[in-house]
């Protein structure tokens, strides 16, 4: 057993496999549940994956397992980067949309759960709500990966993670701002810069500001790492002396009808070059994908020289390759103890 991966299930047994307490549990639901040491592994673990060449090793790590992906939202590159990262590892993955499943025909979610597990040795989830994902990780046997969910996009924050300390060296210390929605990907940056000893500073406006429950966890969090969590309504003092400047789509999927009111009220927290100035001169523009250019975030800054936001797409696959060998049982290395440099 590792610390984050875990051997994998008797498929004839009765209950679930013992899970691996010092990764908080076998399935990856929130980066809140993951311990602080886990996060610096994941890092070391998806920095060695990118080194690795597709060959040898790294072309048969996997192999044998399938991974399902189960999803109730459309997506680009959470699909293809789990697919393409079971792929480079020697495993294989199997597209499972909740529309062409008998779930869309009143099987229960505890029922395909288990059978499920009787095919598969792993499973990702991109759905609505939180509570839906603990479910499928409740009644799996296998591990269960949060691919999205409404509340949170923790593999989205942990390669973000990774992007940001390729720029900048170390984490600790470092500002990262984001502007916009509170929304999943605000929740899971939140938890992350907390695990890591960063300084996050979210600028919303007051009906769209991040969950008080998410933010207050995350601040107990931050008393053992040095990190602080920073809520306010001014764009502007978010992004005083910022590292790293993030944004995110105004209305999420599930959120059209609200489009009109949203752009109206976020209008004002456009990450725009005006914005970017007040970060410091050696900051980096991010953006997780799909961006919407003229509302969020301009063309001059997602396309400009600061903009990070293909090096952050494409970090998303060696962190998802770290996430999978781990909580697939077939870890890349030994967890070592370490800082995040």
């Amino acid at each position: 057993m590792t610390m984050l991966g875990r051997a994998m299930p008797d498929r004839n047994a009765a209950t679930p496999p013992q899970a691996a307490p010092a990764a908080g549990g076998k399935d990856l639901l929130t980066v809140a549940a993951i311990p602080r040491a886990c996060v610096v592994h994941l890092l070391n673990v998806a920095r060695a994956m990118k080194a690795a060449p597709r060959s040898g090793r790294a072309a048969t790590h996997l192999a044998g397992l399938t991974l399902g992906l189960v999803f109730e939202k459309p997506s680009t590159r959470t699909r293809v980067s789990f697919e393409a990262g079971m792929a480079q590892l020697g495993g294989h993955a199997l597209f499972l949309p909740s529309d062409t499943s008998q779930l869309s025909r009143g099987e229960s979610l505890a029922d395909t759960a288990q059978v499920l597990s009787r095919y598969l040795d792993g499973l990702v989830v991109r759905t609505f709500e939180q509570s839906a994902l603990e479910d499928w990780a409740r009644h799996a046997a296998i591990p269960v990966i949060n691919g999205l969910t409404d509340l949170c996009h923790p593999c989205q924050a942990l390669a973000d993670l990774l992007t940001i300390q390729e720029a900048k060296g170390a984490l600790e210390g470092l500002k990262l701002a984001y502007v916009g929605d509170g929304n999943n990907i605000a929740h899971s940056l939140i938890e992350v810069g907390a695990k890591v000893g960063m300084r996050v500073s979210i600028g919303c406006p007051p009906a769209y500001q991040p969950d008080p429950g998410i933010v207050a966890r995350s601040r107990d969090d931050a008393t053992h790492t040095g990190a602080v969590i920073d809520i306010t309504d001014d764009p502007a003092a978010a992004a005083d002396g910022a590292d790293v400047l993030y944004t995110d789509v105004w209305t999420s999927m599930g959120q059209e009808r609200e489009q009109a009111e949203r752009m109206k009220a976020l209008a004002p927290y456009q990450v725009n070059d005006a914005l970017l100035r007040r970060a410091k001169p050696s900051a980096v523009a991010l953006h997780c994908l799909p961006a919407h250019r003229g509302q969020e975030i301009t063309e001059a800054v997602l396309d400009g020289p600061q903009s990070l936001v293909l090096a952050q797409a494409e970090n998303r696959l060696h962190m998802h390759k770290a996430i999978l060998t781990e909580y697939l049982g077939r870890p890349w290395f030994p967890v070592e103890d370490g800082g995040t440099r």
